[in-house]
């Protein structure tokens, strides 16, 4: 069934307030469902969700919240550890956010009553991303506006930072390239950080400027994708420093760029948030038109299902779910 390319939603879920980030958890975590982080103003909510397509006894969507967090500052980001588990003999959830203070929390629960959370200062200014970027969830990546990338542990203690020529706007680990960093700035270089040595090793360069968001290509390696100025952005790597293909997205400024995690040629653009409406964009490589365009009311946040062609944008007092025929 070919889906009409201008689509309402597939599913939305109602929230209490503005959701700013939204990311599904990208790891196994043993739940029989999908986690979900979404964050606001001032708190960040973890719930489970199926949905129909992966789970017949499912009617449409079925989204259960699980714990909300105080969070005092508005979040800015949210990266989720690959420790998390809710099958465990002993649960552990546990994701760190960026906030608007320029400070980095790192949140560890049960999913009952045990909540702990540490507070990571460092940065000059405001972090735009942050990622866990070891096996084992030891390590955080950030970048930030003070034209730096830092990595800390789970202490807080910051083990290396890698100086930027402007300002970080995204940061990527790829669990099988386990000891490179992807950092990209806005000024349209994006690094690969070896994390060992902790030199650059590799760089890419986009004609577009200003470069506002970059991902890794969780099922190919060799592929970076990224939005600057109204274009998407992509590189197979090593075969150039620039870019294999462009293309024109948003009319008014494309605002974030996700890999779909089931399949490589596909992935999902996002404009400014308007006055009213931003535009999402479903890109197929293979495709010269966008496969879906849809819209939700001053969207924010970006991310895609861990096994489903399906993708998640916040928005005001709601969550929306773009699923795409593949």
């Amino acid at each position: 069934m070919k889906q009409d390319s201008a689509s309402n939603a597939t599913y939305t879920v109602d929230c209490e307030d503005y959701v700013h980030v939204v990311e599904f958890n990208p790891f196994d975590s043993g739940e029989a469902g999908s986690l979900l982080a979404y964050g606001g103003i001032s708190y960040v909510v973890i719930a489970s969700c199926r949905f129909q397509e992966e789970d017949s006894t499912v009617e449409g969507i079925e989204f259960k919240t699980l714990k909300t967090f105080h969070h005092g500052e508005r979040v800015v980001a949210i990266a989720w550890s690959p420790e998390t588990r809710c099958d465990a003999l002993l649960p552990l959830l546990r994701f760190a956010t960026a906030a608007g203070d320029k400070k980095i929390r790192i949140f560890t629960s049960d999913f009952q009553d045990k909540n702990e959370y540490k507070v990571i200062e460092g940065h000059s200014g405001y972090i735009n991303d942050l990622v866990f970027c070891s096996p084992e969830g030891t390590d955080i990546a950030s970048v930030g506006d003070d034209h730096t990338c830092r990595i800390w542990d789970l202490d807080g203690k910051q083990i290396a930072m890698f100086i930027l020529r402007s300002p970080g706007m995204s940061v990527a680990w790829h669990p099988e390239g386990a000891f490179k960093l992807m950092v990209a700035e806005k000024t349209g270089t994006i690094r690969f950080y070896d994390l060992t040595t902790h030199q650059a090793i590799l760089s890419l360069e986009s004609v577009q400027v200003p470069l506002m968001s970059a991902d890794w290509c969780v099922r190919n390696t060799l592929r970076i994708g990224a939005v600057a100025g109204n274009d998407w952005i992509i590189w197979e790597m090593p075969r150039s420093s620039y870019p294999q293909d462009n293309k024109p997205a948003h009319a008014d400024r494309a605002r974030m760029f996700r890999w779909s995690k089931c399949n490589e040629n596909v992935f999902a653009t996002t404009g400014y948030p308007g006055k009213m409406k931003s535009q999402i964009a479903i890109h197929h490589l293979a495709h010269p038109q966008p496969i879906l365009i849809g819209t939700a009311p001053v969207g924010s946040g970006l991310s895609w299902h861990r096994r489903l062609p399906l993708c998640v944008v916040g928005g005001y007092r709601k969550l929306f779910f773009w699923l795409t025929e593949m």
